[in-house]
C-alpha cells in the first residue's frame, strides 16, 4: 500500500471512530437534556449519562482547573505520538493504534468542549456496577488489548526465529 494510500486508510478509522463517538454522545446528552431518566436496555446493562472530569473510568477527578488542563494537555501530546506510530508503524499495529487515536481523539474533543467527558454505558451484574463508559474508550481499550496481545505473540515469534 502506498504511503498516501495508507494515509488515508487509517485517517478515515480514526475518523470514523470518532464521529461515532461523537454522534452517540450527542444523542445521549439530547436524550439526558430532556427526560433525565436512566434508559434500561437489559437486566445487565443501562444508559445512564455522568461527567467524568478525571481521566479513564473517572480516576482522578480534579478539582483544580490547572491540574485539569495540564493533563488534559499532556493527553494531547499522547495523541500526537499515537499519530505519529501509526504513521511509522508498517503492519498491522497502524490499525491498533489508529483505534487508539480515534477513541482518545473523541474524549479529548469532550474534554475541549465541556470540560469533562460524557460517560454513559453502565454494565451491571446486580448491584455491582463497572466503571461507567462510551463508545470512545471501547475502542481505546479495545486497540491497547491488541497492541498487548500482539506485542506479546509478534515477540514470541521473534524469539523463535533467533
Amino acid at each position: 500500500m502506498t504511503n498516501k494510500k495508507r494515509f488515508v486508510v487509517f485517517f478515515l478509522i480514526v475518523l470514523i471512530i470518532c464521529l461515532f463517538d461523537q454522534i452517540t454522545k450527542k444523542l445521549i446528552i439530547e436524550y439526558f437534556d430532556t427526560n433525565n431518566s436512566i434508559i434500561f436496555l437489559t437486566s445487565f446493562l443501562n444508559f445512564d449519562l455522568i461527567w467524568n472530569d478525571g481521566i479513564a473510568f473517572g480516576l482522578l477527578g480534579f478539582d483544580n482547573p490547572s491540574s485539569y488542563n495540564l493533563v488534559t494537555f499532556i493527553i494531547g501530546l499522547v495523541i500526537l505520538i499515537v499519530f505519529y506510530l501509526i504513521i511509522i508503524s508498517e503492519n498491522y499495529m497502524s490499525y491498533f493504534y489508529s483505534m487508539v487515536a480515534g477513541g482518545a481523539l473523541g474524549n479529548f474533543i469532550d474534554r475541549i468542549r465541556f470540560s469533562a467527558v460524557p460517560d454513559f454505558i453502565d454494565f451491571h451484574i446486580g448491584d455491582y456496577h463497572w466503571f461507567i463508559f462510551n463508545i470512545a474508550d471501547i475502542f481505546i481499550s479495545l486497540g491497547v488489548f491488541c497492541l498487548i496481545i500482539a506485542e506479546i505473540f509478534y515477540k514470541k515469534i521473534d524469539d523463535e526465529k533467533i
